[in-house]
């Protein structure tokens, strides 16, 4: 009995332990600890409420993303949004037309005139075998000089030649002189070797007239024209490509005096009775939808330009648009409505009707035809991206004052603005100092949530063409290349990779709004 009272008994040590117990279990909960104020601070809960929610964390981990992507992704990036890349592809090119003569074709000496009624007198006369003919009160006649080959007098001298065969200069594209080509036809029809012309002996050899040794021209019944001025066509050429026709050919090839090579392909058109000469050249073009690559991994869009430069520069213009306008519809929405709710009475009726209107404007027309009226004034797309932000602001801010008003209404009554006016805070103060910081929560989520409608209406504009103008990029006029549906069913890489991104960040920003509303009034998950 003795050995147990002595071990039940309390000795002055256990005492003192137990005291010394009780205070620091006292200081460690107490409500003065700053530790304990801490725990207990409401944005700290508020963001670990947020972590909790791994579908929220989710979203802002695809927004830290497609900010580094478009932000940080477009300073890495060797190349602009605006820079074009160019290719060499193999094209035909018109080089030059062809003609084989079947009717008779009429050569005018100089400063005479046969119109084109004495030609058809001619051509009358002709099939009737009248030696003359008249036209437009003037006596012509003709003679037959060879085959197919007459030569046209008026007054007793000749004005003028009709021949199937051409005569062209060897040296160039000017013209001859009208009595040197009758008389290189003449001898061509004689069987001549040789004539003399303005004290000129020339030589005829095979349709081919030459001086001193020196071809100068020659005559065919195949008119061959260059397709512009700055292209010779030299006789070797035109003889090469003669004999490609006779033959039948669809092609040739051609080396010049300079020892270049180049293939020619004849094209036969059966409505005209013509040739068609195309050369095939290597040609700088726009590298338009060229498929992903090592130089450029998403490939390049129409206008020959990288797509994932492209798609950062516009992910960085969507952003940008999006927060700015945001931002000016809050401020907007805070002041209306933090008046509005405050004051009441006829201030609040005034303002009320006044978001009425708004929400009664149709927006989108109302874009729409602003949109066609900048591109009607060619509005520099610098200047239209500031305007189209300031529209969408203005005709945003009704729905975020009707919330501040709601919020307001609600905390006007409470204790803390009843405290705040006894103490003669002026009005302005008491709204922006007291009543506003309590409608931030709301505000934040509305924020959020509206970044990602906001950026939906900017691509929808800017995919219907009304809403950032080339050269920017944003992903809504990125996609606008799905308009051509070759290009929607061929080129995958130019609308699919905009749209995920459009998609996933616009999820994200509705997703971080779920849980910051989750975060800041946790009984809506009840």
């Amino acid at each position: 009995m003795m050995a147990e009272f002595e071990k039940d008994q309390i000795t002055p040590e256990a005492v003192v332990q137990e005291t010394n117990d009780t205070v620091k279990e006292n200081e460690e909960y107490s409500l003065n600890d700053d530790r304990r104020v801490k725990t207990l601070s409401p944005w700290r809960l508020v963001a670990k409420r947020f972590i909790r929610n791994r579908v929220a964390v989710t979203g802002l981990v695809v927004l830290i993303f497609m900010f580094l992507f478009s932000y940080l992704g477009g300073v890495l990036m060797p190349y602009r949004q605006d820079q074009i890349f160019y290719r060499y592809d193999s094209a035909q090119k018109r080089y030059a037309a062809v003609t084989e003569n079947k009717e008779l074709r009429y050569v005018t000496a100089e400063g005479e005139d046969f119109p084109s009624v004495a030609k058809a007198k001619f051509v009358s006369a002709l099939n009737k075998k009248n030696p003359t003919f008249e036209a437009n009160g003037v006596t012509y006649t003709y003679t037959e000089e060879g085959e197919n080959f007459y030569s046209i007098s008026r007054d007793g001298r000749i004005i003028a030649l009709a021949s199937l065969d051409i005569v062209s200069s060897s040296t160039g594209n000017e013209a001859l002189p009208f009595d040197l080509q009758f008389s290189l036809l003449k001898a061509i029809a004689d069987g001549a070797g040789s004539f003399d012309l303005n004290g000129n002996t020339y030589t005829v050899d095979d349709a081919t007239l030459m001086l001193n040794g020196q071809e100068i021209a020659y005559a065919s019944k195949f008119s061959i024209q260059a397709s512009s001025s700055d292209i010779y066509l030299t006789r070797d050429f035109k003889e090469k490509l003669v004999e490609a026709i006779e033959s039948g050919g669809n092609e040739f090839v051609y080396t010049d005096s300079t020892g270049l090579t180049a293939e020619y392909v004849l094209t036969y058109k059966a409505a005209t009775g013509d040739w068609s000469v195309m050369q095939e050249v290597d040609t700088k073009v726009f590298d338009t939808y060229s498929g992903p690559s090592k130089e450029h991994w998403l490939g390049t869009d129409r206008n020959g330009m990288d797509m994932l430069t492209r798609l950062m520069y516009g992910g960085r213009v969507s952003l940008y648009i999006g927060f700015v306008v945001v931002i000016m519809e809050t401020v907007l929405g805070v002041i209306m409505g933090g008046i509005s709710g405050f004051f009441g009475g006829w201030v609040d009726m005034l303002i009320m009707r006044l978001v009425d209107i708004f929400y009664c404007i149709p927006s989108m027309p109302i874009i729409i035809i602003l949109g066609a009226v900048m591109d009607q004034l060619r509005v520099d797309p610098q200047v239209r991206m500031l305007y189209l932000m300031l529209i969408l602001g203005i005709l945003g801010w009704a729905g975020i004052a009707r919330l501040v008003r709601g919020q307001i209404l609600s905390f006007r009554e409470q204790e803390f603005m009843v405290a705040a006016e006894a103490t003669g805070i002026r009005a302005s103060r008491r709204i922006f100092k007291h009543l506003i910081p309590n409608v931030m929560p709301q505000l934040i989520v509305s924020m959020t949530m509206g970044l990602g409608s906001t950026i939906i209406m900017e691509a929808t504009l800017s995919f219907l063409g009304l809403g950032v103008k080339f050269p920017f990029a944003s992903w809504g006029n990125i996609i606008n290349d799905v308009n051509d549906t070759f290009v929607l069913t061929n080129y995958w890489f130019i609308w699919i990779p905009a749209g995920v991104l459009l998609l996933a960040t616009v999820l994200a920003f509705n997703l971080v709004g779920d849980g910051l509303r989750d975060a800041f009034d946790p009984k809506m998950n009840r």
